[in-house]
Formats: C-alpha cells, structure tokens, sequence
C-alpha cells in the first residue's frame, strides 16, 4: 500500500468511529432480556404494582412524574441512564432511590427497562 493510501485510509478511521459508535447504544442487559416474553412480563408486572401504581402511568396522562413509553427522557434515555436514576433516585424530585431493592436484585430492573423499551412509542 502506497503511503498515501494509508494515510487516507487512516485519516477516515476516526470519521467512521464517529459515524458508528458516538449516537449508538451499547447492548445492555435489558437487550437480553427483550427476547424473553416472561422477563418483560416480569418487567410490566413490577412497573405496575410499583412505578404506575404510585407516581408513572401506562398511558399520557397529567402527572408530575414523567411518561415513560415516548422519547422524551428527562433525565437521560440509554440504558444504563435509566438503570442509574432508578438506581439512584432523582435528587429534589419524588424520584426516590431504589437501589437493588427489587426481588431478584438488579435483574428485576433490567426486566423493567426491557418492558418500558418494548412499549415505547415510535422515535423520530
């Protein structure tokens, strides 16, 4: 390879890293466990009896707790970011921390993250 040729070809790796990974997701647990219908009725079953039966509802709805199922995250969308807020909580807010304090620890909250992904609404 001529030294030319290797100087373009590593002067577009940087663009292509760009392009590729810095708007990406990295696959989370709650990938894994969106293939699995029983752990995203787990997920639905712990939202309901603990995030919609006090303060997130399943449908828009006037609340001073955010919706959950459209693409407007108010403090932060990933993955990981939700897994955070949840973990620990959103400071002056009813947001509290719930840590692991789910029955079968921090999967139990991946399963929540999978259910409320497999119901958002249409992104733009």
């Amino acid at each position: 390879m001529t030294t030319i040729k290797k100087l373009v070809s590593l002067s577009c790796l940087p663009i292509l890293l760009i392009g590729c990974g810095s708007q990406s997701e990295m696959p989370s647990k709650a990938d894994e466990f969106l293939s699995d219908p029983i752990a995203v009725q787990r997920g639905r079953s712990i939202f309901v009896g603990t995030c919609a039966g006090y303060c997130h509802k399943l449908t828009p709805e006037p609340t001073d707790a955010v919706y959950l199922f459209d693409c407007e995250w108010k403090h932060g969308g990933t993955d990981q970011q939700i897994f955070n807020t949840v973990t620990n909580g959103v400071p002056d807010t009813r947001m509290i921390a719930f840590g692991s304090n789910f029955p079968e620890g921090e999967d139990d909250l991946w399963k929540v993250i999978a259910f409320l992904k497999s119901n958002r609404t249409e992104c733009a």
